[in-house]
């Protein structure tokens, strides 16, 4: 499975939204440099209330442009980086992928994937109802969450709008993704 990176986005300040960059840089066991949510210990505030000391599984946040598409029929106009992720792609299955799938991104950079973002409410906060777009129920009535997912850097490399994105999936049997 193959796609390409869209945007890249980072932020040093806490703040929903993240400008998009030119190129971001990741640091393996960090996340991206300069970013508010990079480090080996978890960064986002509830996390940290809970628990500084547990690892930061939540390094680098990816998100499917083909989601902004999805929301766009409801109404509600999302951009890259608006939703607060690092890499927008386009052309990979991100919400279908198993736990500890590599993502290997341009010429060095390689993701480990570590399961899904749990959408808060922020989102609303952002655009009103958005939420309820992003996470909602399936048939059998199970949370079905769509804001996109988690991660933590393996290799480091520069990331750039314009990269590959290539999938290799873990050994079986598979994990599916849960949030982190």
């Amino acid at each position: 499975m193959s796609g390409r990176v869209t945007a890249v986005s980072s932020n040093g300040e806490y703040s929903f939204t993240k400008p998009n960059r030119d190129s971001i840089t990741l640091l393996a066991g960090l996340g991206v440099e300069g970013d508010v949510h990079a480090g080996v210990t978890v960064k986002h505030r509830s996390r940290v209330a809970q628990d500084p000391t547990q690892p930061n599984l939540r390094q680098v946040h990816l998100m499917h442009e083909e989601l902004f598409a999805e929301v766009a029929e409801d109404g509600f106009e999302v951009a890259p980086g608006q939703l607060g992720e690092n890499i927008t792609t386009a052309g990979v299955d991100l919400l279908g992928l198993p736990t500890g799938t590599l993502l290997r991104i341009g010429d060095s950079a390689v993701l480990e994937v570590t399961g899904l973002r749990n959408p808060c409410v922020q989102i609303d906060a952002f655009q009103g109802g958005l939420l309820k777009r992003v996470v909602g129920r399936d048939e059998a009535e199970n949370v079905v969450r769509k804001a996109g997912i988690m991660s933590v850097v393996r290799e480091g490399g520069v990331v750039r709008p314009g990269d590959r994105i290539e999938a290799e999936l873990p050994a079986e049997p598979h994990r599916p993704l849960e949030r982190v």
